[in-house]
């Protein structure tokens, strides 16, 4: 049953987008698991729990994005293989400070936000709200997650030198 009342063809490339997406926060939500489990040095309890909060949160986004695409009558990527074949948010290897998770991560949020972006600009051009709405929120939280992460990065050093 139709009962969006969309064009499967106008839904093409919101689907492709959605797709994207989800391959790239099962990426992303690996890398914060990697980071959790290995955090080690003076941050390690704040880290470990924001870690913790992260993974959480990319696991409930994730099984938001593939219901949504479901949602829309179209089948979501499911094996882990073709989410790293598809992926632009690669595996972190070799990523062992504090420091460099904290940047490695923002380095996945950019990627996903543009990802975001490119969703929110094919589901505007569809008229399908209920995507715009669901991704909208994720870019804000993303936003203000990279916000504070990138604060925690700033070190001392960098704040003297400006």
């Amino acid at each position: 049953m139709n009962y969006h009342g969309f064009n499967k063809n106008e839904l093409a490339l919101t689907v492709k987008n959605l797709n994207q997406l989800l391959a790239d926060y099962q990426v992303y939500y690996q890398n914060l698991r990697n980071f959790h489990w290995n955090v080690q040095g003076e941050n390690f309890f704040d880290l470990h729990a924001k870690f913790e909060a992260l993974y959480t949160d990319a696991r409930l986004k994730i099984d938001a994005i593939a219901e949504r695409i479901l949602t829309l009558h179209a089948k979501p990527m499911s094996l882990f293989s073709d989410y790293l074949n598809a992926a632009n948010v690669q595996e972190a290897r070799g990523v062992e400070t504090d420091h460099r998770m904290v940047l490695e991560i923002l380095d996945n949020h950019k990627i996903l936000i543009d990802c975001m972006r490119g969703v929110l600009h094919a589901a505007g051009k569809a008229n399908d709200e209920g995507t715009v709405d669901l991704i909208g929120g994720f870019l804000s939280d993303l936003e203000k997650s990279s916000w504070m992460l990138d604060a925690w990065a700033v070190r001392k050093v960098d704040v003297v030198m400006a």
